[in-house]
C-alpha cells in the first residue's frame, strides 16, 4: 500500500514539474483583425502561432472584399527564409503563412522576421508587439504589426484581439 501511494505522489509530481516547465502561450499569439492605419476599417483576419522551432508565424484566415481563393499571383514565385513550399505565386492569400521567422525579444516582442505583403508583393522586416489593454490609449488588446524597408523607416498597423471564428469570417 506505501508503495502505491509512494509511486501515485511521485506520479503526481512529476506531472506537476512537467506542467510547470511548459512554456505559456506569448501573448502576441492568437487571432487578430488586421486594420488599416489610414481608413480604420478591418482588412482580414489573422492566426498569429508560434512555428515548432519557437518562430513565430502568422497566416491570413480570411480577408475583406476579396474572393477567398484569390491566389498571391503579384507575388514573386519565392522570397528568402520563406516557410512553405512551393511557388509562392500560385499559392492562396488566405492560409497561406505571410508572416514568419520572427524571434522573441521579450514576452509579447518578437522581431528579425518578415512580411509579404500578397497585394503588391514586396517583403519588408516584421516586428511585432504585444499592447495589453489599458483602458486608455489601447482600449482592447492590441497587436503593433510593424514592417520596415530599413533603417526604422516603415509603417505600423494596429490590430484588434479577436476570436477565431470572427478571425475566419470576413469576406
Amino acid at each position: 500500500m506505501r508503495k502505491l501511494f509512494f509511486m501515485a505522489c511521485l506520479a503526481l509530481l512529476s506531472a506537476g514539474l512537467c506542467v510547470a516547465e511548459s512554456p505559456a502561450e506569448d501573448p502576441a499569439e492568437g487571432f487578430w483583425l488586421s486594420v488599416d492605419e489610414r481608413t480604420g476599417k478591418t482588412t482580414a483576419g489573422w492566426e498569429i502561432y508560434l512555428e515548432k522551432d519557437g518562430l513565430l508565424c502568422g497566416k491570413m484566415l480570411s480577408v475583406a472584399d476579396f474572393p477567398q481563393t484569390q491566389l498571391a499571383e503579384v507575388c514573386k514565385e519565392s522570397y528568402k527564409g520563406f516557410p512553405v513550399s512551393g511557388a509562392v505565386n500560385r499559392m492562396r492569400v488566405v492560409g497561406t503563412p505571410w508572416i514568419f521567422g520572427l524571434h522573441r525579444e521579450k514576452e509579447g516582442q518578437w522581431s528579425g522576421g518578415n512580411i509579404i505583403n500578397p497585394e503588391d508583393g514586396k517583403m519588408y522586416k516584421c516586428k511585432i508587439v504585444y499592447h495589453k489593454a489599458d483602458g486608455g490609449k489601447y482600449k482592447t488588446d492590441t497587436l503593433e504589426m510593424r514592417g520596415e524597408i530599413g533603417l526604422g523607416i516603415g509603417r505600423s498597423q494596429f490590430w484588434r484581439k479577436t476570436t477565431q471564428p470572427e478571425a475566419a469570417a470576413l469576406r
